[in-house]
């Protein structure tokens, strides 16, 4: 009886040992998993210039976007529709133009415009001061996302031009600066006509305003 126990422990162990090196065989003789190939690799945009040409451009463009944007939000909302004469753009309509000009002037240097996107029918598509924000906003994001691809070779590349001639990108491109300032200077006059200061020259008045307040005598 001494020994049969003895064999029954050891059939035991056995066993357990057998079971226990089954997931391994079979594991070893599995095929592996293959291994994702891995992803193409987007091409890297052209690094963002601090000199020359695209850095000279994006700083007239920083400018003038800023100014317009502080602007459009400054100009009371029932004032979008005030026009200085018949025929003639009215505030909504000089933003909505700006807007229109950042996406039309682009496509000389290959950028397209939102598929669907009426370029035509902008400057009169609404006077609803946010909607008008809106549209201006998501045209100066056109204008960084499409110029930020170009490179300084680019700027070599001609399209067709007004005058029936071609012109460089370089020159399409601070084309589209001068009419962004043009309109600027526009809207300007508008808001001051409608008794809105700009809002950066109200600061700067109100920065002087305060260096020439007297100082207090000391008690």
């Amino acid at each position: 009886m001494k020994r049969s126990g003895l064999s029954l422990m050891s059939f035991t162990v056995l066993l357990t040992l057998l079971m226990s090196a089954v997931p391994a065989v079979f594991a070893q003789g599995a095929t592996p998993a293959a291994t994702p190939a891995p992803a193409a690799a987007t091409p890297a945009p052209p690094a963002a210039p601090t000199s020359g040409p695209r850095a000279e451009f994006q700083r007239l463009m920083e400018d003038a976007e800023t100014k317009l944007l502080r602007l459009a939000e400054a100009v009371p909302a029932e004032k979008y529709t005030w026009r200085p004469g018949e025929g003639v753009r009215s505030v909504s309509e000089v933003f909505l133009h700006v807007a229109a000009g950042n996406y039309g002037i682009l496509r000389r240097v290959g950028a397209q415009p939102p598929e669907g996107l009426d370029l035509r029918g902008l400057e009169k598509s609404t006077t609803e001061k946010a909607k008008v924000v809106e549209a201006l906003k998501a045209s100066f994001a056109h204008v960084r996302q499409a110029t930020s691809k170009l490179t300084d070779a680019d700027l070599d590349k001609t399209a067709p031009w007004f005058g029936d001639r071609q012109a460089s990108y370089r020159e399409i491109l601070f084309f589209l600066a001068a009419h962004q300032h043009e309109h600027l200077g526009q809207s300007i006059a508008y808001a001051r006509i409608n008794g809105v200061i700009p809002p950066w020259t109200e600061e700067r008045q109100q920065q002087q305003q305060s260096l020439k307040q007297p100082e207090k005598p000391k008690q």
